[in-house]
Parts: C-alpha cells; sequence; structure tokens
C-alpha cells in the first residue's frame, strides 16, 4: 500500500489530539515540512548498461544483519496509536527483516519489548530522573538483548510544539512511560511537562565517553547536524553518528537532514557508519542518502502510520513497500549492490 494510502488512514483514526502530536513539528514547523522536500533537492544520475538483474539490499547496522538499509526510528508513546504500542512496532520490523530502536519514552517496557519479537533492536536513551536510573535503564537494556545504545543528544530542553500547546493535549487514560519510574507524576501535568522531564540540559561530551564506557553495547549519538560535533562525538567514544532534526520537533528552522548529511559524512571519514532520518518517504530518498556516504536510513512517522492503520501488519507493509521501492529505484539506476552506491549518482538540483 502507497505510504500516503496508510497515512490516510491512521489520521482518519486517530484522535486529532493524537494525530497532532505524532504529525507536528515545533514553532512555524519550517523544519518539518523541508525535512521531506530537501531530498528532493538532490537529483540522481542513473547509469546504464550495469547489470541489475539481481539486487542486494541487505546490509549491517553496526555488525548487525538486516533486510535493507532502513531501519524503525525511536518514537515515543506508540500505544496511543495502537494498543499493541511498541511491541506492535517490533514484531512489523522483525518480519520485514529489519531492526526498532526502542525509546527510552515507551509505552512498553524494554523487556516486554525484547521478547515481543526476535527481530534485532536498539536502545534510545534520555535522562530518566536522575543519573542512577538513567545508568539502571543502560543496563537493563544490555541484559535484554539490545544491540545498541543511542544518545539522542538534541534534547537540551522541549521544542515548543504549538500543536500540542493549542490543544492543551494530555496523557491518554491509561497511556503510561513504562520506562519511568513508577508512579512518577506526570500524568495529570500536560504532555509538554512530562516529557520535558527527560531533558537533557546537563550532558556534555563527557557524558559520550562516560555512557560508552558504562555498557559494551557500541554508542551511536543521534542529533547530530554539524561535521564538528560529529567528530567530537568520535573522540569521546561514539562508535556511529546519527544524522537527525529529532523529526523537526525540536529546532526550528535548522537545517534538514538531507542537507547537512554530506558535512558530517565528510568529517567523520568512509570508516565511520553514518546513518539519517527525517523526511525519507521514497526509495529515491533512501538511495540519495546512501548516495551522500549514509549507512543506512531510519524513518519514524511512517512506522507510526503503518501502526496505527494495521498494528505489526502495517508496520510490515510500510517498511516491506519502502524497501521495494528502493530495490526498484536501484535498479533503474544502474545499481545492483547497496555498498557499492556511487557518491556521483547524486547532484545539487
Amino acid at each position: 500500500m502507497e505510504l500516503d494510502a496508510v497515512h490516510d488512514q491512521a489520521r482518519a483514526r486517530l484522535p486529532r489530539g493524537v494525530y497532532d502530536y505524532y504529525a507536528g513539528g515545533t514553532e512555524a514547523e519550517v523544519t518539518l515540512g523541508e525535512s521531506v522536500t530537501s531530498w528532493q533537492r538532490w537529483r540522481l544520475r542513473p547509469r546504464m548498461l550495469r547489470d541489475v538483474s539481481a539486487v542486494s539490499m541487505t546490509t549491517t547496522l553496526l555488525g548487525t544483519p538486516v533486510s535493507m538499509p532502513i531501519g524503525v526510528a525511536p518514537w515515543a508513546l506508540q500505544r496511543m496509536a495502537h494498543p499493541d504500542g511498541e511491541a506492535g512496532t517490533a514484531r512489523g520490523a522483525a518480519a520485514a527483516g529489519t531492526l526498532m530502536t526502542v525509546s527510552t519514552t515507551a509505552t512498553v517496557s524494554l523487556a516486554e519489548v525484547a521478547t515481543a519479537s526476535a527481530g534485532p533492536k536498539w536502545f534510545q536513551l534520555y535522562r530518566v530522573k536522575d543519573p542512577e536510573y538513567t545508568d539502571d535503564l543502560v543496563r537493563q537494556a544490555a541484559e535484554a538483548g539490545y544491540r545498541a545504545l543511542v544518545m539522542t543528544v538534541d534534547l537540551p530542553f522541549l521544542g515548543r510544539r504549538l500543536r500540542d500547546l493549542v490543544n492543551e493535549f494530555q496523557l491518554p487514560q491509561g497511556i503510561e512511560m513504562a520506562n519511568h519510574p513508577p508512579k512518577q507524576a506526570y500524568g495529570e501535568r500536560g504532555l509538554n511537562q512530562a516529557l520535558g522531564t527527560i531533558a537533557t540540559a546537563t550532558w556534555t561530551f563527557e557524558d559520550v565517553t562516560r555512557f560508552a564506557a558504562l555498557t559494551s553495547m557500541p554508542l551511536v549519538v543521534k542529533g547530530v547536524l554539524r561535521g564538528d560535533d560529529a567528530q567530537r562525538c568520535l573522540d569521546a567514544g561514539a562508535s556511529a553518528v546519527w544524522v537527525s532534526t529529532h523529526g523537526g520537533r525540536q529546532v526550528d528552522p535548522a537545517i534538514a537532514s538531507a542537507i547537512a548529511l554530506p558535512e558530517i559524512v565528510d568529517a567523520v571519514g568512509p570508516d565511520v557508519e553514518v546513518y539519517a532520518d527525517g523526511g525519507v518517504r521514497r526509495g529515491s530518498d533512501v538511495l540519495t542518502a546512501l548516495a551522500l556516504g549514509a549507512r543506512a536510513v531510519f524513518v519514524g512517522r511512517p512506522t507510526i502510520w503503518g501502526l496505527a492503520a494495521g498494528g505489526a501488519d502495517g508496520v510490515r507493509d510500510v517498511l516491506t513497500e519502502l524497501g521495494a521501492a528502493l530495490e526498484l529505484t536501484m535498479a533503474l539506476c544502474g545499481v545492483s549492490d547497496v555498498h557499492d552506491v556511487p557518491a556521483d549518482l547524486v547532484v545539487r538540483a
């Protein structure tokens, strides 16, 4: 099913406030819009007369095999979209043969998501309550078999999300942040105040070093939009960097991932895995990211729409549809393997 149709189904099923929470960005939502359109600021330069009778999309992400260079980005509060929440998303990602990144603000606990499917998972980290509790979450993730720790660094404070403020949006009855301390008082304070408890204003590059030493899981730093920051993350102990605007939900207007990606790839060099998210909706977007040097892309909202429209099967269908679109675009551009995407396949429009 086309991704636009899945989005329309999800929008029709979700309450207005819930839809706006998932769909919205911050301030004027400039970054939110440009995250999608910025991929079209690049043009593909197809190569002809290559044998593309068989196209391979399989790859590895920090050593974990996946069926395609497309993973699931972290997203909060997924039981607002479907009763199965993050457990359903985990099953859908596994059925598509790829990995899921589970948010600290998930509505299903780390352990429960881990047992929901055998598919590979990464854990996305915010600060929760205090350093000791946050460190314990990292240990829980490692014990539950998560493959990497994704340290999100672009939320020193919560961005001004006007849709949520206008809607006076609060967590629906029965929805809780399962990885937060029991009975933490956030349910009656409104969603912006609740999410404000995870802000990481005190984090510095020293915390990158600290978390890298805390666990044997490789550390990915997510939310990087500058080459100099990317290099400093690696110097501090990160294994990979993730180019992201937080779904257009933090700084606005911020540079889109599709525009920031080349600088970061150049800064860290060819031996470091770089990931990107933000506005990826088409197979051509994925192929453009690979040509710009990304190892893989991650998608957030499309998987939420899939979850809302059809649970685990909806997530699987969104991911397989995007993978099929990538496969076809690769063949049309004369590329038979995701590891052999030439940089000169794209040019700025």
